[in-house]
């Protein structure tokens, strides 16, 4: 099996930042280089929404329009880390935050139901 735990998660004012971290393990984890690492997130009421993800591949990181220029992905392969640096947040970004990871392959990681595991998810919570 492979864990993902989310952390970083708070209460912040409307400009601020937060740092959200996942930390992935488990016998069934083998490699950081073999998966693809995303970050959702989901509102009362609304459908799971693709955030940022990193590809296996090396690519360039996918940023929702929503976010680009303000969330920066990032995966450190030596602890099996991935975080989200998050600024200029808004009350709009409130949500849990999910950490997601896909097995190797050539899916869309911008869908949700690609992926092959999912951690419990940090809230996010931005006042005004």
């Amino acid at each position: 099996q492979v864990q993902l735990v989310e952390s970083g998660g708070g209460l912040v004012q409307d400009g601020g930042s937060l740092r959200l971290s996942c930390a992935a393990s488990g016998r069934s984890f083998t490699t950081f280089s073999r998966y693809s690492w995303g970050w959702f997130r989901q509102s009362p009421g609304k459908d799971r929404e693709f955030v940022a993800a990193l590809r296996w591949s090396g690519d360039a990181p996918s940023y929702a329009n929503s976010v680009k220029g303000r969330f920066a992905i990032s995966g450190d392969s030596a602890t099996n880390m991935i975080y989200l640096e998050m600024n200029s947040l808004k009350p709009e970004d409130t949500a849990v935050y999910y950490c997601a990871a896909m097995l190797k392959g050539l899916q869309d990681v911008t869908i949700g139901r690609f992926y092959n595991y999912w951690g419990q998810g940090t809230q996010v919570t931005v006042s005004s």
